[in-house]
């Protein structure tokens, strides 16, 4: 429940799409993707350990840099978009200029993430709260205010090919968190079930996810010309500087979350190579390399903002599905859950590298490629012969999934293969 997914939600508004055909967009693209995402929090109860080391088991200890590279792109480009919502909210909030709020978010997020990681955890327990009475009042003040005119409401109409490409973007939007989520769930107890997990995780994502990707879809009805941002200040009317205070919150206590991540993935990537004690010194040093590189993006990105969050989007999707169908293959088809944990820190525990999940990653990427449709970057011809509908991710799971299954067939259990 956070601003960046009121954006996602925003960007679907810009399709041309009727406001119904975006909610069943909306929630079928939310419902279909945290599957997916679902079945990787189930992970980690059983194996107890981060989800990119445990990608180690099917890629090799170091094969698995392939994922965590993607994890670090996913990292700097969801602190980027987030930095430029902060940004606005700096702006609203002290009328100062975006460039200028998201110096200030780079400045406020880096010395937090540095020293206040576990004073966020604690604050977001009740940011959550907060977050929950602040979108409760701002959807009622949308939907009760009289701001959404049926002229509004009746904009748009339905296309087979802009429907499916905006069910890829709250599909891809769940997908995308599928390679950390096992980071949280592996401290629950081991025997929490694959079941319990894999609802609670899917109930949480998939209500919040849709209520806010709705709220975002109609507040670019309610003013095409305003920000996200902006839109929500209008609807709290003088209490706009408590909405963006709150908004800000909630973006620099992700943004913490982000570059905590971000330099964990650098960090395992680097000692993949060489064996180094940890240290404070290196962990500062990449956290600021995080949010250097993030702010760039960040402010380069804002002057066209939701167009380039689509097109990121969809481009981790592209990345992030080969990974996500090998890695739920491997768990629930290959070995059914059972690993050695031992294993995933040896770099001759499951192989140096498994040539075969890498063959049916790079397989099932190419694949994706004649059915894309990020935006103005590119378009297959296979997408373009359907009116650029996006379905990208329906061949790419098949082929990763089932390619990577098919090599793996009867290799050895303990260099990470099948038994």
């Amino acid at each position: 429940m956070q601003l960046t997914t009121v954006a996602t939600g925003a960007v679907l508004a810009t399709f041309g799409l009727s406001l119904p055909w975006i909610i069943v967009a909306i929630v079928l693209g939310n419902c279909i993707g945290a599957i997916f995402m679902a079945y990787h929090s189930a992970q980690g109860p059983i194996i107890g350990i981060p989800q990119m080391i445990q990608s180690r088991a099917q890629f090799g200890f170091f094969g698995a840099l392939l994922p965590i590279f993607i994890m670090i792109l996913m990292y700097m480009g969801f602190w980027a978009s987030s930095a430029v919502l902060g940004g606005e909210a700096v702006s609203g909030l002290f009328s100062s200029g975006t460039t200028i709020g998201i110096l200030a978010v780079f400045v406020v997020v880096t010395v937090l993430a540095i020293f206040g990681y576990d004073a966020i955890h604690r604050f977001q327990r009740y940011l959550s709260i907060i977050f929950l009475a602040a979108f409760v009042l701002l959807t009622a003040s949308l939907l009760a205010g009289g701001h959404l005119t049926p002229k509004a409401l009746s904009q748009g109409s339905f296309s087979w090919p802009l429907f499916v490409l905006a069910l890829s973007i709250p599909l891809s939007w769940q997908i995308t968190y599928a390679p950390y989520v096992s980071d949280y769930s592996r401290y629950l107890p081991a025997d929490a079930g694959v079941g319990p997990t894999f609802w609670a995780t899917f109930g949480g994502t998939v209500i919040a996810s849709v209520w806010m990707m709705i709220l975002g879809a109609l507040l670019v009805l309610f003013s095409s010309k305003l920000t996200q941002v902006a839109a929500l200040g209008t609807l709290s009317g003088v209490l706009a500087p408590v909405t963006y205070l709150v908004i800000l919150c909630g973006i620099l206590a992700a943004n913490v979350l982000n570059s905590y991540g971000g330099m964990l993935s650098i960090d395992t990537f680097v000692r993949t190579f060489a064996v180094l004690k940890s240290s404070q010194a290196r962990r500062m040093i990449l956290t600021l390399f995080i949010g250097v590189v993030g702010t760039a993006v960040a402010l380069f990105a804002q002057s066209n903002f939701l167009a380039l969050l689509g097109e990121f989007i969809l481009l981790l999707l592209y990345l992030a599905i080969p990974w996500t169908a090998i890695n739920l293959s491997d768990f629930y088809i290959l070995r059914h859950g059972r690993y050695d944990q031992e294993a995933f820190f040896r770099p001759a525990g499951y192989g140096t590298v498994n040539w075969a999940a890498l063959t049916a990653y790079v397989v099932g990427a190419l694949v994706e490629v004649p059915f894309i449709n990020p935006g103005a970057i590119y378009e297959g011809p296979i997408a373009k012969a359907m009116g650029g509908a996006d379905i990208a991710w329906i061949p790419g799971i098949i082929i990763s999934g089932g390619l990577y299954l098919l090599l793996m067939r009867g290799k050895g259990a303990k260099t990470g293969e099948a038994a």
